[in-house]
């Protein structure tokens, strides 16, 4: 009997044991297999860029629901995306990258060439990688610890032309060029291609204007352009602006007749919705990705998700930008969780903030973003641009048609030139 009763003691004692012990494993701290990655996003949702902002934000924000909720995450892990809106302003762009690096996160993107040319100053001296989605040159070049998402204006401009110069061009001797662009990166990205590769592609730049992002008409600077009798106007801006330069220009009776083309930052649906589809009709553009709506085995999760989540950006091309932004800032995710220590990426410091540049960002090769645009590749310690291709596009009938494959777009080494960022 006395030994029953011992038995009987020794059982609960035991099994009140194993239920503490379960109990209290119920309500320690989850470990760091279950925390989420914390990854920045700068984004101009709001101000004079919003219609392009806009867009690409909420494609971004819904790729990663996306990610979360039907891929569980990378590698098990959640992504926490902490966004910050710009205004499409340089002092606040500065203080989020500020702001992101003190939050803790891993790394950061940035929408805008113009954002990230104030961020990308403290990001690079503090060693914060970074990935923009729309790029120019400066912000690139030389290479420090910013990574472009795809091509930059500047290789817009040397795309279309050298298919000007091979598919449109039919007269003798040089064609004469006229540059409207953006008073910032967006503008000189485009006017750093031309100084360095004009000559070489047998164009002459007869005329550089300069406007603002809040301008309301460009008719003086256009009266100057039309005084030099250009055969072509390359435009670099965002949709709004170039919507103004565009209607200024029919007015007068520069367009039709005149070639006109826009690098990608104002080449988009918000561009023919600004201009109506008249006076678009016909413009040329280059945009880095395919076109929305395209056949390619990426798109319909895109769309399902645009449908469901932000359905006025149906068919906008800067949504997909942002989609894809998001589907390669978890591809850098999951290099680095498979080449480095788990919990040294969580501490959020320089050290981690170093793992994920060389273990995340450069071990990224030849990952293909579902088709969405060209393959991205990081690997290389001159050349950040992930994709080095675009596609050349036209208006008809109020809709961007592509009428090319992918043109690539070589690197463009422009700290070789003693010009260059003076």
């Amino acid at each position: 009997m006395k030994k029953s009763r011992v038995v009987l003691v020794v059982t609960l004692v035991l099994l009140l044991t194993s239920l503490v012990t379960l109990m209290s494993a119920c309500t320690t701290q989850p470990s760091a297999e279950k925390k989420a990655f914390k990854l920045g996003l700068s984004i101009p949702l709001t101000g004079p860029a919003a219609e392009k902002g806009a867009p690409i934000g909420h494609g971004q924000l819904d790729a990663f629901k996306y990610i979360n909720d039907e891929l569980g995450g990378v590698a098990g892990y959640k992504i926490d995306p902490d966004w910050y809106d710009t205004n499409y302003d340089t002092q606040k762009a500065t203080d989020i990258a500020k702001k992101l690096m003190t939050d803790g996160c891993l790394f950061f993107t940035v929408v805008a060439s113009k954002d990230m040319s104030a961020s990308q100053v403290i990001a690079n001296r503090a060693g914060f990688p970074g990935m923009i989605c729309f790029s120019s040159p400066s912000n690139t070049h030389p290479p420090a610890h910013i990574y472009a998402q795809l091509p930059d204006y500047g290789d817009d401009w040397t795309a279309f032309t050298k298919y000007y110069m091979q598919n449109i061009w039919k007269g003798p001797g040089k064609p004469k060029m006229a540059l409207e662009l953006l008073n910032n990166s967006t503008g000189s990205g485009v006017a750093n291609a031309a100084r360095a590769m004009a000559d070489q592609l047998g164009v002459e730049i007869v005329d550089t204007e300069q406007h603002s992002a809040t301008t309301i008409s460009e008719t003086d600077a256009l009266n100057r352009i039309k005084a030099k009798n250009p055969d072509i106007l390359f435009i670099s801006s965002t949709p709004a602006p170039t919507a103004i330069i565009l209607k200024n220009a029919r007015d007068l009776n520069m367009i039709p007749g005149m070639t006109v083309a826009c690098a990608h930052a104002s080449f988009t649906k918000a561009l023919i919705d600004a201009a109506g589809k008249t006076v678009a009709e016909g413009v040329y553009g280059v945009y880095p990705t395919v076109n929305f709506g395209d056949n390619v085995p990426g798109m319909a999760k895109m769309v399902e998700y645009c449908k469901a989540q932000h359905p006025e950006y149906m068919g906008n091309n800067d949504y997909l930008v942002g989609w894809a932004s998001s589907l390669v800032n978890a591809e850098i995710l999951k290099q680095a969780i498979q080449n480095s220590n788990v919990d040294d990426l969580f501490k959020g410091d320089a050290a981690s903030w170093q793992l994920a540049e060389t273990n995340g960002f450069m071990k990224v090769k030849g990952y293909d973003v579902g088709g969405l645009q060209g393959p991205v590749d990081f690997s290389g310690t001159l050349d950040k641009r992930g994709s080095k291709s675009v596609k050349i596009f036209q208006i008809q009938n109020g809709l961007m048609v592509s009428l090319s494959g992918w043109v690539d777009a070589p690197n463009i080494p422009y700290e070789t030139f003693d010009w260059f960022g003076k």
